[in-house]
């Protein structure tokens, strides 16, 4: 391998494994593990139960918006390049941002894939909810009343619908602009990184008011929240650290997010 341009060498590793890549793949492992127990309960459980589909809505379309954020930013492309200078480790590094964001972008998708597949078509609250219920009411007695607090089926599908739609609109206009526009890519960037941090902070409320309604948890994993609150406040800080200010809608996502 030639000599490495002056531009990438902030990403060539020295000699043995520095901090920020150790860091950085800690991160990377808790995302997935953060949202690990959010998977697995659904499954458990066999039902969906308790997830807000509004909560589930927002969560992955300000995913989505975070991913594309990330790699269109005017520095990713930077750092993908400079992977033809530099060593495999060293370019596995210097994209461990993108990983992350991708992780998580990914991990709430598999949320959305078995929010659809488990999420109760029966009318009745009781049968395909027992499990779920069962934790808070061991009896079993599921109050008839509140079939009305459930949504329906087709809810579920608009919703997965609307995701998917998102996603395909995001990604024409990011390829548009990176075809046609490249000068403007910057400002696409903080565009979806604007649209991801508001998606994220309000997407919250709809599962607040959901357990509220129901006065259980349901299918929603407490764990997964508990984890990914102080987790967030360390990836935000490794995110401006690896972008700097003009990724800012980058790592303002996460902080944005974390106030709540």
């Amino acid at each position: 391998m030639g000599p490495v341009s002056p531009q990438c060498q902030d990403l060539e590793l020295p000699h043995g494994v520095s901090f920020n890549f150790v860091l950085s793949l800690l991160i990377l492992i808790g995302i997935l593990v953060s949202y690990l127990p959010q998977h697995l309960r659904i499954i458990r459980l066999r039902s969906s139960f308790g997830l807000s589909p509004y909560f589930v809505l927002l969560g992955t379309t300000s995913g989505t918006a975070a991913f594309a954020n990330i790699l269109v930013l005017p520095r990713s492309a930077h750092d993908v390049a400079c992977c033809r200078e530099i060593s495999g480790v060293s370019c596995f590094a210097g994209l461990l941002g993108i990983f992350q964001v991708g992780v998580q972008c990914l991990s709430f998708y598999v949320i959305l894939l078995l929010f659809l597949i488990y999420f109760p078509r029966a009318t009745s609250l009781t049968n395909p909810t027992t499990s779920a219920e069962s934790e808070t009411e061991p009896n079993g007695n599921g109050n008839a009343d509140n079939d009305d607090k459930l949504p329906s089926y087709s809810t579920a599908v608009i919703v997965s619908i609307t995701c998917l739609a998102h996603a395909v609109i995001v990604l024409i206009i990011s390829l548009a602009v990176a075809i046609k526009h490249p000068s403007n890519l910057q400002a696409w960037a903080n565009i979806l990184g604007i649209m991801s941090a508001v998606l994220a902070s309000i997407q919250y409320f709809p599962q607040i008011y959901t357990t509220f309604r129901l006065q259980k948890v349901g299918s929603l994993s407490i764990p997964m929240m508990c984890i990914q609150t102080p987790g967030s406040l360390v990836w935000a800080a490794s995110l401006a650290q690896r972008l700097g200010a003009e990724g800012w809608s980058a790592w303002g996502v996460i902080s944005s997010s974390i106030r709540l």
